[in-house]
Parts: structure tokens; sequence; C-alpha cells
């Protein structure tokens, strides 16, 4: 059963904290600096995901960390005030995070960010796989999420992990929201696409 603390191998999934917000906030800024080698920098100097946006989703129980210990010294300015300290005693700074929320009966993803110097450890993935755990537990049909078709980081990698695509006429009203809510704000510059994994 999928707990709010769950160990994967050296790290740790858990919830939140409120104190960790802006944390999460220079993850985001930290993750997107990739995509200005893509000839996208316009993403890459967009602004995170404001502390009011985060905090709806951490107080709704809906906003998870992976903390990885070796990884303090890559955050450790950012962190320097705050309690690294979890419930156990066991020390952790977040370097990577998931946002989701209930979407037309699934799960969706609406953020994954991992901070660049953890990179390569495959933290999303596990953050996604606790997502899917959590599918089960509460009865969701999958998961979904919207991102960058050709973007290797983005729409190849979810493929990888499970992830297929929906076709546009195929979305439900929720996705297909979230989906016009994109193209005004100017996402849609790069092709973007919905998916979706069975849980």
């Amino acid at each position: 059963m999928t707990t709010p603390d769950t160990v994967q191998g050296a790290t740790r999934i858990r919830l939140v904290r409120e104190a960790e917000l802006p944390l999460l906030r220079e993850i985001e800024r930290a993750s997107g600096e990739i995509f200005r080698d893509i000839g996208m920098a316009e993403i890459a100097e967009d602004e995170p995901l404001s502390l009011a946006e985060l905090g709806h989703y951490q107080r709704a129980g809906r906003a998870w960390v992976d903390t990885e210990a070796a990884a303090a010294t890559a955050t450790a300015t950012a962190t320097a005030t705050q309690d690294t300290t979890d419930a156990s005693g066991t020390e952790g700074v977040p370097v990577a995070f998931l946002l989701a929320e209930p979407v037309d009966g699934h799960l969706h993803i609406a953020q994954v960010s991992v901070h660049p110097a953890a990179a390569g450890r495959r933290l999303g993935a596990a953050l996604i796989e606790h997502l899917a755990g959590l599918a089960v537990e509460q009865g969701a049909a999958g998961l979904t999420l919207t991102t960058y078709r050709d973007v290797p980081w983005n729409a190849p990698y979810y493929r990888r992990l499970g992830f297929t695509e929906i076709p546009e006429a195929r979305l439900n009203p929720g996705l297909r929201a979230i989906r016009e809510l994109e193209r005004t704000a100017g996402l849609d510059r790069w092709p973007r696409v919905a998916m979706f994994r069975p849980r």
C-alpha cells in the first residue's frame, strides 16, 4: 500500500511541507533552463508557479517531493533556512516534485520537475509510479498529462513510462479545458499533446 512517506531506494517520496514551497519554485526554474538548449528560451524564462498556486496543491495533499540527502549540496543555498528533517528524523532535501489533481476521473499530472543536479536518477519516474499507486488506491482510471510532443524529455520520455497520446477529438471536458488554457497562454507555439496511462 502506498503511504504518505514511501522509500524508493536512496530517495524518499513524501508530501511537501508548506515551508518548502519556495524551494519548489527554484526546482522548477532550474529544471526549465535546459529548454534554452533547444531554442525554447521562452519556456526557460517562464515564471514558475506562484506560492499561492503551489499552496493550493499542498493544502489539498496533492503535492509530493522526492528527497535525497546526497543531493542536499545542490540546493543548500535555497534551503539554508529550512528544516529538512522529516518526521522519521532522516535528513532529506527536495530535489524533485510532482503536482496532481483529479480531472475526468483520472489523476492529472499538472507539473513534474527534477533539479538538474539530481537528473538521471529516475526521480521523476519514481514520483509518477508513486502517483500510479495512489490512482489504484483511489479508484482513478489512470494518469493523464499534457506535454510537448517533440521535446526528448517530454512526450518521448513519457511514452517510455507507458503513456500514449490522446487524439484531440477524444479529449474529455476537463482535459479539453486544460488544453484550451495552454493555447491561450501561448504554450502551443510548439506542438503539445495530452497523454494517458492506465493505472
